[in-house]
């Protein structure tokens, strides 16, 4: 297989995502007017249902805060020349920790539950990305495997826990009783308020805040640090890092428990930022969908928090498409989705060798 041609790093990083999208875009538009809609009305539509208005913003964001903690999950397993496919799974056993954090001490004061609460996630999310990790490290064990196999086992246990153990009683619907208004975390349009700015509600929480944090963190851990160089070596190459006294399983482990920590992140936005109980199949899809993020942004945080709001753009603005154009149903807003995913993902370097020639030619 040959070596993915050489770009300059402007084009590598903003162009080459651009025609990806665009392509996505294309296909996309031709795909509505093969139902018998415009095109042009659809793209003006879903740009005004995740920008157009101060709701519709605040939802765009709240999507993007769960694409931003998984895109960072992948990312920084990424850097270790590892495929973490497991953010779903460790998603959704993070939130496990959360939640029960939240139903348990629930008389105590936010102060104590809140942190409380993060350090739950992080832990049962790192955990559970542990087992693959290990698996990997000691007896090679391939991590996209165990890492998918992984997923639907965490689905399988919340299943059964939702339905059989932590079931609100005398109800029908698989989920828990609602928290105690002390773990809630206080909506962005409240804190917003209390310094003078005004924005009409909408879900996206205190959370936005830990994200962009998370982004921060994640910069200085891998561009600043010795551990961080370290990942990256391995990453490189894994039999350079043996010869300067690095541990590549040592590394494997610790990437995977900060990637598992991670990826609990999205149970803070939508546990206790909005549902306020743990619901099933909360995650819905978005540790999927982090791959993309990653892969989009180029592994960096500043690209995942810029693929990260594209994709929440595409959900919120999504669904308003689905609303106001009758032909347009919900599975076909899922189709073009799945076709960002598929272009800026699985097919990102499909542009980039006639990009590269192009870009030779004209200098």
């Amino acid at each position: 297989m040959s070596a993915p041609a050489k770009l300059p790093r402007w084009a590598d990083w903003g162009l080459l995502p651009a025609i990806n999208l665009l392509a996505a875009l294309i296909l996309s538009a031709a795909i509505i007017r093969l139902v018998g809609e415009s095109p042009w009305a659809a793209l003006k539509l879903m740009a005004a249902g995740a920008f157009g208005t101060q709701d519709a913003i605040g939802y765009t964001l709240y999507y993007a805060t769960n694409f931003v903690f998984t895109g960072l999950a992948v990312a920084v397993a990424y850097h270790a020349g590892i495929f973490n496919i497991g953010a779903e799974g460790q998603a959704y056993i993070g939130g496990l920790g959360i939640g029960l954090v939240c139903l348990a001490c629930g008389s105590w004061a936010g102060w104590a539950v809140v942190p409380l609460a993060i350090l739950a996630g992080a832990v049962f999310g790192a955990g559970w990305a542990f087992i693959p990790a290990w698996l990997q490290a000691r007896r090679g064990s391939h991590i996209v495997i165990t890492t998918i196999m992984f997923n639907f086992i965490a689905a399988a246990l919340m299943t059964y826990l939702l339905v059989n153990v932590l079931i609100k009683p005398g109800q029908q619907s698989p989920e828990t009783r609602e928290f105690a208004p002390s773990s809630f975390l206080p909506p962005l349009d409240r804190l917003l308020h209390r310094i003078g700015i005004t924005v009409a509600p909408s879900p996206l929480n205190a959370s936005f805040l830990l994200a962009l944090a998370a982004c921060a963190l994640v910069w200085v851990l891998i561009w600043r640090t010795r551990w961080g160089y370290a990942l990256r070596v391995v990453g490189q190459n894994p039999d350079a890092a043996v010869y300067a006294g690095i541990s590549p399983a040592r590394v494997t482990v610790g990437v995977m428990l900060l990637s598992g920590a991670l990826a609990s992140g999205l149970g803070l936005n939508v546990l206790m930022g909005e549902q306020h109980r743990i619901l099933l199949d909360f995650p819905e899809g978005a540790g999927f969908v982090g791959i993309a993020v990653a892969l989009m942004g180029r592994n960096h945080p500043v690209g995942i928090f810029l693929a990260a709001v594209l994709f929440g753009a595409l959900y919120q603005g999504g669904s308003q498409l689905s609303f106001d154009l009758p032909h347009v149903t919900r599975d076909l807003v899922v189709v073009i989705q799945g076709l960002v995913i598929l272009f800026c993902g699985a097919l990102e370097n499909i542009f980039r060798r006639p990009l590269a020639a192009l870009l030779a030619r004209r200098s």
